[in-house]
């Protein structure tokens, strides 16, 4: 029997989630999966695979959401593809190893490292740190293990990587929007392997109806639908305003998310 209320909040989180990936180059899935594990949790999915399973449709989405936006920023000539050459290996490997080290873990303890994660972020977006004139990218060795640390990261907090990678970028003096547009590139390599890794991670476990390992398709279709949508919308957008005061409404959001996690974690 299909859930009318549920698909309903699945398309508009879809909506909502676009547009952040366009716009911050954060792939949504800071704000995705609270979301979905508020959304699952209210349909019985037990603490211990909710959170996991919010993780993996995450970053299942940031598949299709990624072209999108990609899509739209590469149209501008925002792109810096020989950066993402140079991150994308460390980043696939990274992403499966994270995958897999999140199902070891606890789910009340995941939705904790959620929440600390998510909390740190919003504090870098609030308070903006010098850049030095004379910092560049690390070569090819640097960019290897920086794009490993982004991949592990991302899988287990089932992000594109765009809360990493931007601020990484714009240290080494990337400029913003050519950092977001890069970001949302990096996107695909992260969220396809550590897609592969949830699903691996997952594939003998027995859980709820609709789910492929912890990838859980009713709200993959119904996000990715929308997302694929609104994503041009955000990147749009990215390229006509200044990000100061969008940041810092997206900062009091995250926090909020952050409480909701923290207390999943500690209550569940």
């Amino acid at each position: 029997m299909i859930d009318t209320p549920l698909i309903f909040w699945f398309l508009l989180l879809g909506s909502f989630t676009g547009v952040a990936a366009g716009l911050l180059g954060i792939g949504g899935g800071m704000l995705m999966v609270p979301f979905l594990t508020m959304l699952l949790s209210s349909r019985g999915f037990p603490i211990d695979i909710v959170v996991k399973v919010a993780i993996a449709t995450s970053l299942t989405t940031i598949l299709f959401t990624s072209l999108s936006s990609v899509r739209a920023h590469h149209k501008r000539g925002a792109v810096r593809w020989e950066i993402v050459r140079t991150l994308a290996p460390g980043m696939v490997v990274g992403s499966i190893a994270g995958a897999q080290v999140a199902h070891l873990i606890k789910g009340n303890l995941l939705a904790i490292t959620f929440a600390v994660f998510v909390g740190f972020m919003a504090t870098q977006m609030l308070f903006k740190r010098e850049v030095r004139a004379d910092r560049l990218l690390p070569g090819p060795r640097g960019m290897l293990a920086a794009g490993g640390i982004i991949g592990v990261i991302s899988a287990i907090v089932g992000a594109g990587g765009g809360f990493v990678t931007v601020p990484f970028l714009t240290r080494s003096n990337v400029r913003i929007h050519e950092a977001v547009a890069t970001s949302a590139a990096c996107g695909f390599p992260i969220a396809l392997a550590g897609t592969l890794g949830y699903i691996i991670a997952g594939w003998k476990l027995q859980l709820p109806a609709g789910t492929v390992g912890y990838v859980y398709l009713p709200a993959l279709v119904c996000i990715v639908a929308t997302s694929m949508l609104t994503a041009p919308l955000g990147a749009k957008i990215a390229h006509a305003m200044s990000m100061a005061g969008l940041k810092r409404v997206f900062a009091v959001l995250l926090y909020a998310l952050c409480v909701y996690m923290l207390w999943k974690g500690l209550t569940g």
